[in-house]
């Protein structure tokens, strides 16, 4: 089993990352990614919305193989959402860096 931080499979979302910034602005009809971005933010958002409850469905019914697909919609489409508002995927990392090791003030409540 690799490194779950640092091994071969890690990069895969700084590559999924470049190929969906790389399909803006292009033709909706020459990419799903493409066409998503035509369809503008609201859309986009929509899509991670449907996929969250489909992973959170996945997860309920115990269909590991189904959570595993499902997660991976979800991450493509937050991505897309992120490329598509200026959220750079370093920007997530820096931020979960920030709280690594600190408590979370919500569960103090």
């Amino acid at each position: 089993m690799s490194d779950p931080v640092s091994g071969p499979d890690s990069a895969i979302l700084e590559r999924l990352d470049a190929v969906i910034r790389s399909r803006r602005g292009a033709d909706p009809a020459s990419s799903r990614t493409a066409k998503l971005f035509a369809a503008g933010t609201a859309k986009i958002a929509q899509k991670v919305g449907e996929e969250a409850v489909e992973t959170v469905i996945e997860a309920m019914r115990g269909d590991r193989e189904r959570l595993v697909a499902e997660s991976a919609d979800l991450i493509y489409h937050l991505l897309v959402l992120w490329a598509d508002r200026g959220v750079e995927p370093a920007d997530i990392w820096r931020e979960l860096s920030g709280r690594e090791g600190r408590p979370d003030p919500r569960d103090q409540r």
